[in-house]
């Protein structure tokens, strides 16, 4: 494999079944955590998703790892479905890579991230966000 960012993105991906925002939708509905590693400034822009739990990409591994002292609540197990999204779905990918290489093997991401979220017409959240320190 060539070196790069591109080649680095199709490795993250490999074997990851990736979701649309409707299936994303759907894996919330079922149990799933919906995680926004956006930026404030990108969220600020682009407004909340519903039920998103807010977690920087910085501390994201920390935050969603079960065996860390600083895991959220939610971090249950390491079966625990996860659906990372960020702006356009790059970033949120590699990050899916970080979280199943923590033994988190169901994390996934949204295609397309929140741009592809609102063409599909799916809500935005009218509530403040759930943002995890």
């Amino acid at each position: 494999m060539s070196p790069g960012v591109d080649a680095l993105l199709e490795q993250a991906r490999a074997g990851v079944r990736r979701l649309t925002p409707h299936q994303a939708v759907e894996a919330v509905r079922t149990g799933a955590l919906l995680i926004d590693t956006r930026s404030d400034a990108q969220r600020r822009e682009q407004g909340d998703l519903p039920g998103a739990i807010v977690i920087d990409r910085t501390i994201l591994e920390w935050r969603l790892d079960p065996a860390s002292a600083w895991r959220i609540p939610e971090a249950t197990g390491y079966d625990l479905k996860i659906v990372l999204v960020c702006r356009q779905g790059y970033s949120s990918s590699l990050a899916v890579a970080s979280l199943r290489a923590l033994g988190l093997h169901r994390a996934t991401d949204v295609i397309g991230g929140v741009e592809a979220w609102q063409q599909a017409g799916l809500p935005m959240s009218d509530r403040p966000a759930d943002i995890r320190y």
